[in-house]
């Protein structure tokens, strides 16, 4: 019989008594009485800081120190840093270029902010001496205005005169403006409030474009079952060494039946290696079977516009119903076409399908988190709300599909400006054309990594808009649209969005401001600098819930981009030289997992291939090995050359010389503000936004 094996026992109370008991008894027992007022007052825990001894105290003290002494040699390393990145890129110059400024369009804003520096350090060094001397009459109740028989000498005359100059003249001039510019922030506010509320509205009643059954099936029996429409698809580019392989390769592998699809690559590439590799990756993906063409101008006018003009004008265009359009580094997913095409189908009046960006640089650095904040409130708010409850919004340029039909009614692609996209879009929404967004169907791109591209990129995107509002402002009115959809277009989509904008930005907060540290008879509320403000950023962050971290460098880095926009703003509302500037945005050439994936397979089946074709003649191995030696070269990394940006670097210094005297006068909100805005000044005029993040 097996042992019984029973532990229970182990765990219980052993209640067995050993050795004797022993009795103990108490003669004349002192009793206290010690009044409860409850039954669990007895039992309270005790307060956790009776238990702690002098030394735990001690330690604690001690860890405390070590956390503020690290932080504190952390903020000092990052000013020591940023003491030796001014000595080597401003005094030194080293690895550094000037920006230029062409036509002379920014040297004139570049003297009116030197002369405000100027003006501002030249009353900031009044204002310290009066500080000292006690001459600060308009902050001190208990001090009087002196008399002519009371100035004491010809520095407190000049002093004297500057207050009463400030608050007769300037002050008032400052005043009316810093009041128009808050009206319209707070009209740009509320146009900003009502896109989120609509937002909101449509993530609540869940609204989107959906397809209704299988649009493709056909209705004939005898036939296949599906019938495809004609698609045309465009890849324009221009010396795109970095991405032309990854943007090929991503169209050609759409899903969609070879008959029913051409590809054309527009290049206008002047680089003749750009262009042997582009006809070299063309012409290995037509060997594979697909329908895949080489298009180069030699004519090459209007930029992009031109482009796509030209290719529009081919014979063989006429028998395709739709064309989709991709800039150089959009890489599609292969469903691409099955997820808006469909969207036509029983839809006569619609012109355009517009799908999502989406970002495979996003977390490369600063810069490239901050656009990507400015981007998806563009795509998720203002795109998605005007398309739903408008069905209009202006086309992106990329990622979308027009009905060939629409373009030609519209009077296609013009070169009359550098936003052709949006000229297209304008005139086709006055033609009774409507457009969908689709917010679910993303296409990854890049955004500009460095400044540089981005400054150039944000340039075109704010001065062509106002050239085109020169050019389509008769045609908006004496069109035969709706007159609300007619105030939309002008009021909202061109003036607030385009004009207003940048103008309240630039001049409330890299102007006004500062010198209303000056003139403390204009300055502005707390809540125009700093609550309203915040709670905007707070809303633009909305879409991109992860940047919220940075809420603070998003809000400043904005005000900072006022600058470029304000410019561009300017040069195309007065068709100034470079409002039809066109610079071709710098890429880097990031990829996908999937995509980097892809390439590898490509590149082992290439090396396979070339082993095979050892019987190949001494000319086809000559070329082989001539774009084996250009990739290579496309490859290696060129080395980076920063920039030194003027109009940033002055005003920096006059944000910093604002903050001193907002120190001087006790304005704690104030100080804060402009001495954060002038460090972010200082970053972006040396040019160390762009840098990479660890």
């Amino acid at each position: 019989m097996a042992p019984r094996l029973d532990f229970s026992n182990w765990f219980a109370k052993d209640d067995t008594r050993k050795g004797t008991p022993v009795v103990v008894k108490m003669e004349n027992p002192n009793y206290s009485v010690v009044e409860i007022d409850g039954p669990d007052s007895a039992f309270r825990p005790v307060e956790k800081s009776r238990g702690k001894n002098a030394k735990q105290v001690t330690w604690v003290l001690l860890l405390k120190a070590h956390r503020a002494v690290g932080c504190v040699a952390w903020i000092a390393t990052l000013f020591w840093a940023l003491l030796g990145t001014i000595k080597k890129r401003l005094i030194f110059r080293e690895d550094v270029s000037v920006a230029s400024e062409k036509l002379g369009k920014g040297k004139i804003l570049f003297a009116v902010i030197k002369l405000f520096l100027v003006s501002s350090l030249t009353i900031l060094a009044f204002e310290i001496v009066a500080y000292f001397k006690g001459w600060h009459y308009f902050q001190n109740p208990s001090l009087h205005i002196p008399r002519t028989s009371d100035i004491q000498g010809l520095l407190h005359l000049v002093y004297v005169s500057w207050l009463s100059v400030r608050a007769d003249y300037i002050a008032p001039l400052i005043q009316a403006l810093s009041k128009f510019c808050v009206v319209l922030f707070l009209i740009q506010s509320v146009d900003r409030m009502m896109l989120c509320l609509g937002c909101f509205w449509i993530k609540f009643k869940k609204i989107k474009p959906r397809i209704e059954g299988d649009p493709f099936k056909s209705d004939d029996v005898e036939g296949s079952g599906y019938d495809y429409p004609m698609v045309l698809v465009q890849i324009p580019m221009c010396n795109e060494r970095e991405v032309y392989e990854q943007s090929i390769s991503a169209v050609c592998q759409l899903d969609w039946p070879k008959d029913r699809l051409l590809i054309q690559v527009l290049d206008d590439s002047d680089d003749e290696s750009i262009r042997c590799l582009i006809k070299a990756e063309v012409a290995a993906w037509n060997q594979r079977g697909v329908n895949i063409i080489y298009r180069h101008r030699l004519v090459r006018t209007g930029y992009k516009a031109g482009n796509l003009k030209s290719a529009m004008s081919c014979d063989y265009v006429q028998a395709y119903e739709f064309v989709a359009i991709f800039d150089a580094d959009f890489q599609p997913n292969p469903d691409f076409l099955k997820q808006t095409v469909p969207h036509f189908k029983d839809n006569p009046e619609l012109g355009l399908v517009q799908a999502r960006w989406s970002f495979v640089n996003k977390d490369e650095n600063l810069l490239t988190r901050l656009q990507n904040i400015n981007l998806c409130f563009h795509f998720e708010v203002e795109q998605q709300v005007n398309g739903v409850f408008l069905n209009f919004f202006g086309f992106n340029g990329t990622a979308g599909v027009w009905r060939i039909k629409a373009l030609e009614e519209s009077g296609g692609w013009l070169e009359r400006t550098t936003v052709e996209d949006m000229d297209i879009a304008v005139r086709a929404h006055l033609n009774g054309w409507k457009f969908i967004f689709l917010n679910d169907v993303k296409v990854l791109c890049e955004v500009p990594e460095s400044y540089e591209a981005y400054r150039k990129q944000q340039h075109r995107w704010h001065s062509g808009p106002m050239h085109l509002f020169r050019l389509c402002l008769p045609a908006i009115l004496t069109s035969k649209i709706t007159i609300w959809k007619k105030a939309n277009m002008i009021l909202l989509f061109f003036l607030l969005r385009k004009l207003i904008l940048p103008f309240y930005s630039f001049t409330l907060f890299c102007i006004i401001l500062p010198l209303t540290m000056f003139v403390p008879e204009a300055e502005l509320p707390v809540w125009v600098i700093c609550y309203v403000p915040v709670f905007m950023s707070f809303l633009n962050i909305l879409p991109a819930p992860k940047s919220f971290p940075f809420i603070v460098p998003y809000l400043l880095f904005e005000n900072t981009m006022s600058v470029t926009k304000f410019n561009a703003m300017v040069s195309g509302l007065f068709k100034l030289g470079s409002s039809y500037e066109w610079v071709v945005t710098k890429k880097a050439g990031r990829s996908s997992e999937s995509d980097l994936l892809a390439a590898a397979e490509r590149e082992t089946k290439t090396t396979n291939q070339l082993q095979i074709q050892r019987g190949a003649s001494e000319s086809e191995l000559t070329e082989l090995n001539r774009l084996k030696e250009q990739k290579e070269a496309a490859s290696t990394p060129a080395k980076r050359v920063n920039k030194i940006y003027r109009k940033e670097l002055t005003l920096a210094f006059l944000l910093l010389t604002a903050s001193v005297r907002s120190l001087l006068a006790a304005q704690g909100v104030h100080f804060y503000f402009l001495l954060f805005q002038g460090v972010t000044f200082l970053l972006v005029g040396l040019d160390l936004i762009g840098e990479q993040m660890s």
